[in-house]
């Protein structure tokens, strides 16, 4: 065995560990399996032969083969994997585990099994899972990057929705809640005629008095539609019943509940027999909800925050103000996944102060009462260790209800602006050592800079106990701070806390809004190190797809993806740069994975004869129309010489460099306007990733910028993308020029091409600036000294070009005569 291929063995027993999975190493103790291995080599000639790992996990068979080299994976023939040739078998990790699943089903009774190649090492790997029945076909499935799919707890459901492709209960769960919130939603709209702001209202006010049926001083079957003693007034009877028996505390504070479901008893259409349900809409709606929503809430041990769901639906129906108000809810897997992040404990005590329908508090209650059994610590955790404000009425209101309907927290939520509590205040009321947070968005300007997103974290940091660990999700331009006063408070943060990481999310989290979130995570009370290490993670590919009709949803990778995150974030497992960024930090930095990260990767052949090729297209298509004047024509082929024999691009040396260290002249182009376009024959280069970004021909003035001989990087539009540009053109304020200390075309036509390597630092939200450009650091090959080898670049240039020049001059030639 090599020493790749042996570390490899132990990174993968490592995972195997982490995702709680046991299984035989070069061996079997399972006596089928053994007896079928007898017989099993690789080289097909009827010696034994044992996979790297082997054994069951419930009733399926696990087959895993791995190799050092990352290009050692797979081998395929016509897209099929390879299990009959002798030298090919034991070479590839893949194939090596599809032989070794499809033997033993075939020598044993075993008819499921998951087969995996793995690759490569902890920062840079692949793991392949193949499902094998037990006619011996299989299906390539999704790389994953961890075994925890695999594992007793998750298997069933993995092997439900990636082999069979069936709906999982949680997805059946997301369904049913959507399909109650369109009916109750339709329901409130059509005999109600209640606002969207009422209608939650109206939903928890019911639930306070189903609630209070319990205790049997409610009944459903006494909503007679009386007019008298109304259906709303008996609903009413009930809640205030149910606040009392609650213990809400102070009275003041139950009176403002009971005001905010006055519209129970004051609407005349929701007490008067509707004709068409032969009965009230209350009583309609409180059968409804008890047959839905109440049951889940009251007798599933879940962290959905279902009134929240419901609200948002409502909303989305309706058209609310949701999100003019700045409230955006949070998902429940980002509420779970926050309580994963901080490492929450039973004994912890948490805040969440802008806490809306108690998301995060629900899922922090239901993760803490998780972890143990000891009766007085739940009673305590419910009743002392979650605090919550929130400033909207209504959403205080629907708070309240949902913490009442899971327990005691509702004790310790308050209907009050954070921004006017002083932190010290808070800070020894709630003594919190955990806080959580999704503020309102898009509220701060100048005129208000308090109302920043970043304001309000500062805030909450100064509000926790010293050494509190605090994760809030906010969009990512709260942690570039534009403003002044936003770096200002990014400095007192850095000042009096700990910044410990940033997390990109998946751009459709809150599904709809258009918000791009990040999730960041800080130690209070504890000035920042200059010098430490701060995480900086790539999660846009969290296993979340949207659904047509239904949303976000969960894929089958998700877990998967999840526990990546967490190994990574709590550093168990090693990433690659790709994933994960560790950085110092300064106020000034844009706090973001796409700030600190580069693309390290040495570029492959193909990446240049695709940038390259794209170039001598453009170059042949514009020969073609009679634009030689652009380019040299047939003096090209005279300066590309005769091919040289040179290292590959993975033999030699690369170093990363900043690119104002390559390129000493950086300036942008100029705006001009479309009515301002004189037509003419000078190329006009904008933000296109097509036609070597020309976009238009015209006449240069003195209201244009014009260069030649450099680079054109875009800076929007079509952000990142890269063109050599030999000719003299007219640039727009949307592209950047770079331009070396001496022409060279060939060094340039190699630099497009790293260039285009960093585009996923950039996007439609994260455009190219002078800050971020100057920051932008590229791979370069090197010389012994440690220098960009422009020699190389222009010879590797030179020998790719030459046979494609060759074609295109002789075909230029051909159309000439």
């Amino acid at each position: 065995m090599s020493r790749k291929e042996g570390s490899t063995d132990l990174l993968v027993d490592h995972w195997l560990n982490n995702a709680g999975i046991k299984l035989d190493y070069q061996s079997s103790t399972i006596k089928a399996i053994d007896d079928a291995l007898h017989t099993g080599s690789k080289k097909l000639n009827g010696n034994p032969g044992y996979p790297e790992y082997v054994g069951l996990v419930k009733d399926f068979l696990i087959v895993i083969e791995d190799k050092g080299d990352i290009s050692d994976h797979i081998f395929t023939k016509n897209d099929v994997i390879t299990t009959d040739d002798p030298k090919v078998v034991p070479k590839y990790a893949l194939n090596g585990a599809l032989h070794y699943a499809r033997h033993i089903l075939k020598h044993t009774s075993y008819k499921k099994c998951f087969a995996f190649g793995v690759s490569g090492n902890e920062k840079m790997h692949r793991i392949t899972p193949l499902y094998v029945d037990e006619r011996l076909d299989y299906q390539q499935l999704p790389d994953v990057e961890s075994f925890i799919s695999f594992n007793d707890k998750n298997i069933d459901e993995y092997y439900l929705q990636q082999v069979l492709h069936e709906d999982t209960d949680e997805e059946k769960t997301t369904a049913d809640i959507l399909r109650d919130a369109a009916t109750l939603h339709e329901s409130l709209r059509t005999y109600g005629q209640l606002k969207d702001v009422d209608k939650p209202l109206v939903v928890s006010g019911i639930l306070l008095a189903l609630r209070e049926g319990e205790s049997h001083n409610f009944n459903i079957d006494d909503l007679t539609g009386d007019t008298v003693k109304t259906d709303g007034d008996k609903i009413m009877e009930a809640i205030k019943s149910n606040l009392q028996r609650s213990n809400v505390q102070p009275t003041t504070k139950r009176d403002k509940l009971i005001n905010q479901f006055r519209i129970i008893t004051d609407s005349a259409k929701l007490n008067t027999v509707d004709i068409q349900l032969g009965m009230t809409p209350l009583h309609y709606y409180t059968d409804f909800i008890n047959k839905t929503i109440y049951r889940d809430i009251r007798y599933t041990k879940s962290s959905e925050d279902y009134l929240g769901r419901f609200y948002g639906e409502f909303m989305s129906y309706s058209g609310g103000d949701g999100q003019s108000l700045g409230i955006i809810l949070t998902p429940k897997h980002i509420t779970q996944l926050f309580c994963d992040l901080v490492d929450l404990k039973p004994t912890d005590t948490v805040l969440d102060p802008t806490c809306g329908t108690g998301g995060f508090l629900i899922a922090a209650m239901h993760n803490m009462l998780s972890q143990t059994d000891d009766e007085s610590q739940r009673r305590n955790i419910r009743r002392n260790q979650l605090h919550g404000i929130e400033l909207q009425d209504y959403m205080f209101t629907i708070a309240t209800t949902n913490m009442i309907l899971r327990g005691d927290g509702k004790s310790n939520l308050k209907n009050e602006d954070l921004l006017v509590q002083p932190a010290a205040k808070l800070q020894t009321e709630a003594m919190a050592t955990v806080g959580m947070m999704n503020p309102p968005y898009s509220q701060g300007s100048k005129e208000h800079p308090e109302e920043y997103e970043i304001h309000f974290i500062k805030h909450l940091l100064d509000s926790c106990l010293p050494e509190a660990r605090v994760a809030v999700i906010v969009p990512q331009s709260t942690m570039v701070g534009k403003s002044k006063a936003e770096k200002q408070y990014k400095a007192d943060i850095l000042k009096h806390h700990t910044l410990e990481g940033v997390i990109t999310c998946n751009p459709n989290t809150f599904y709809g809004v258009g918000t791009n979130p990040v999730i960041a995570v800080f130690t209070t009370g504890i000035p920042h190190d200059a010098n430490k290490q701060v995480k900086f993670i790539d999660f846009r590919d969290d296993g979340y797809k949207v659904r047509k009709h239904v949303g976000l949803v969960a894929t089958p990778q998700a877990k998967d993806r999840r526990q990546y995150l967490l190994d990574v974030w709590h550093g168990k497992v090693t990433a690659s740069t790709k994933f994960c960024v560790t950085s110092t930090v300064k106020a000034t930095d844009e706090w973001l994975h796409s700030f600190y990260y580069f693309n390290d990767e040495v570029p492959t052949d193909a990446d240049f004869n695709k940038s390259i090729g794209d170039y001598l297209s453009f170059e042949f298509a514009m020969i073609m129309q009679g634009r030689q004047d652009l380019f040299q024509g047939e003096q090209q082929l005279s300066l590309l010489g005769e091919r040289v024999k040179i290292p590959a691009l993975n033999d030699c040396k690369w170093e990363s460099f900043n690119i104002t260290d390559v390129f000493p002249t950086i300036k942008r182009g100029k705006r001009l306007k479309n009515a301002d376009h004189r037509p003419g024959k000078v190329p006009y280069v904008s933000s296109s990733a097509i036609n070597n970004g020309v976009a238009d021909y015209i006449q240069e003035d003195d209201n244009t910028r014009t260069f030649s001989n450099c680079i054109s990087l875009a800076n929007s539009g079509s952000v990142g993308s890269a063109f050599y540009e030999p000719f003299k053109f007219v640039a727009s304020d949307h592209i950047t020029h770079l331009k070396l200390k001496y022409d060279n075309s060939f060094v340039y036509l190699f630099l497009t091409t790293i260039l285009e390597m960093q585009k996923s630092n950039f996007s439609f939200n994260r455009e190219i600036n002078e800050p971020r450009i100057k920051a932008l650091k590229i791979m370069l090959p090197v010389t012994d000294s440690g220098e960009p080898d422009y020699d190389y670049m222009e010879q590797y240039v030179k020998n790719l070009m030459i046979q494609k020049y060759k074609q295109y001059l002789t075909i230029i030639c051909q159309q000439k005569k």
